[in-house]
């Protein structure tokens, strides 16, 4: 049976990674690419009125993706956020570790856009995971 490994590095000299890793190292035999998950709900209503409570959305509908294929946050070795707020990356990341329970971050980068594809979203979040 094949297990995953996934390893967060930050090398010296580089500067601090609030809320990411600089580098993920991933070994695993099945990769799942998640779509951007943004806060809606199953009825297509945007779900919160602030950047928190839409990543907290955001980031429950990941959770249940990575469910759907068997993984965990444990699994995830990279995520892409695409804000209109790039700048509040301390309340994005306080949003994540809320709902994925933990500290450790993969390897990430975060855009900042314009605007998204249903008016009113503040962010939208892809992740990749590698599973055993």
């Amino acid at each position: 049976m094949s297990t995953i490994s996934r390893e967060l590095i930050n090398p010296e000299g580089m500067h601090p990674a609030p809320g990411f890793s600089h580098v993920t190292v991933a070994e695993g035999s099945r990769v799942a690419y998640l779509a951007g998950q943004v806060a809606l709900a199953p009825d297509f209503s945007v779900v919160g009125s602030d950047l928190r409570e839409q990543t907290v959305a955001a980031m429950e509908n990941v959770g249940r993706a990575l469910e759907a294929v068997g993984a965990s946050w444990d699994q995830v070795v990279r995520r892409t956020i695409y804000t209109t707020t790039p700048r509040e990356y301390e309340v994005i990341t306080a949003a994540i570790e809320q709902v994925q329970g933990s500290q450790e971050h993969p390897a990430q980068t975060i855009i900042g856009v314009t605007g998204l594809a249903v008016e009113g979203l503040l962010i939208e979040i892809e992740v990749t995971a590698v599973m055993a």
